[in-house]
C-alpha cells in the first residue's frame, strides 16, 4: 500500500506510510514519561484506523489516563491512530512456550493453507549494529538521546520484526497492518541478535477482508525475551475498491517539521511528560526509503518526505 499506483487502485490519493512507523512515533511520549523503564516493562497497544499520506502534516498527542497515557495521531483533522501506554507487571514468558523455527528458504504465496492457524513462523535473524541503530533513529525521525547515549535500539523495530515473520515466509500482495500490542521485558541493546518466534493464532474473514493474527516473542541471542507482540494484519483486502479512508490502514509518520503545539518542549524538541496541557508533536507523513521489509513485501524504494 506504500506504492502510489497500488494505493490508488484501492481508492487512496497516494502511497501510505507503514503502520510500524506510526507505532515508533507513538512510543516517543511513553519513553519521555518513563525513560528506560518503559523499554524494560512498558506496554503499548496501538490501532491504526485511517491513512496518513506521504508528506501530510500529522500530530501526536498524549494525555494522562487510566494510570498511563492515551495517545492519538491526527492527520487532516481526522483521528488516524489511537493507543494506550502503561507500565506492565507480568514476567516474561518461558522460551519453551514459543517454538523456534527458521524462515523458509522458498516463500509460497499467501493463502489459507500457508497462513494456517497454529503455524509457527521465524525470521532471518537480525544483528543490531551501531550503524543499523543509527539509521533506524534517522528513519523514524527520533530525537530522544536515550538510545544513542545508552547503546539501545529503538522499540519501533519490534513490530517491524513481526512484519518480517510474515514477509520472510509467504509472498503477499498489497496488505495492511492494522494494530499491535507490545509488552516489553528488556531493552534491545547494540550487538543483540534478534529472532522472532511467532504463532498464527487466527486467520479469518471480516467484512470481506482476510485477517491474520500473530502471537510473537522477540528473543535476543536465543536466550533473552525482549517483547511479546500481538500483531494483526489484513493479508488480503477485499477486491472491491473501497472508498479512501473507510478501510483500516497501516499508517505512519515522518520527520518533525514544526514545534510542538501545546506541550512544553526541551532543547532537544521533546515534550516534557506530566505537563498540565496536552503535549503534541507535529510531523509530516513519511515513507521509509527502503520498504522491502514492510507491508507488501516488495523491494520498492520510496522518496524521502
Amino acid at each position: 500500500m506504500h506504492d502510489d499506483t497500488v494505493a490508488r487502485q484501492f481508492g487512496f490519493v497516494g502511497g501510505l506510510v507503514p503502520g510500524v512507523d506510526v507505532y515508533a512515533y507513538m512510543t516517543h511520549p511513553a519513553v519521555t514519561r518513563w525513560r528506560g523503564t518503559f523499554l524494560e516493562r512498558g506496554v503499548l497497544e496501538a490501532r491504526f484506523v485511517k491513512p496518513v499520506y506521504d508528506g501530510e502534516p500529522t500530530t501526536i498527542t498524549a494525555r494522562d489516563a487510566n494510570g498511563g497515557l492515551d495517545i492519538e495521531v491526527r492527520c487532516r483533522d481526522e483521528l488516524c491512530a489511537t493507543g494506550h501506554a502503561r507500565l506492565g507487571s507480568l514476567p516474561a514468558p518461558s522460551l519453551t512456550a514459543f517454538a523456534a523455527v527458521p524462515a523458509v528458504a522458498h516463500r509460497p504465496a499467501a493463502d489459507q493453507a500457508t497462513l494456517a492457524r497454529n503455524r509457527w513462523l521465524g525470521i532471518r535473524p537480525l544483528t543490531v549494529t551501531a550503524q543499523f541503530a543509527a539509521q533506524y533513529y534517522d528513519d523514524v525521525r527520533e530525537t530522544d538521546p536515550i538510545y544513542a547515549a545508552e547503546g539501545l535500539c529503538h522499540p519501533g523495530l519490534l513490530p517491524r520484526l513481526c512484519n518480517w515473520a510474515l514477509v520472510h515466509n509467504v509472498v503477499l500482495g498489497p496488505w495492511i497492518h492494522v494494530g499491535s500490542r507490545i509488552e516489553h521485558f528488556a531493552a534491545v541493546q547494540i550487538g543483540d541478535q534478534l529472532s522472532v518466534r511467532a504463532k498464527i493464532v487466527a486467520n479469518d474473514e471480516r467484512k470481506g477482508h482476510r485477517f491474520v493474527e500473530l502471537d510473537g516473542l522477540v528473543v535476543a541471542d536465543e536466550q533473552r525475551p525482549i517483547a511479546r507482540i500481538a500483531h494483526t494484519a489484513i493479508w488480503q483486502p477485499r477486491h472491491a475498491r473501497p472508498k479512501a479512508g473507510r478501510l483500516l490502514l497501516a499508517v505512519g509518520l515522518g520527520r518533525p517539521h514544526a514545534r510542538g503545539l501545546g506541550g512544553r518542549q526541551d532543547a532537544a524538541g521533546d515534550f516534557v511528560a506530566g505537563t498540565p496541557r496536552q503535549p503534541q508533536h507535529q510531523h509530516r507523513g513519511h515513507r521509509r526509503h527502503q520498504a522491502d521489509d514492510d507491508e507488501g513485501g516488495g523491494k520498492v524504494r520510496h522518496r524521502r518526505g
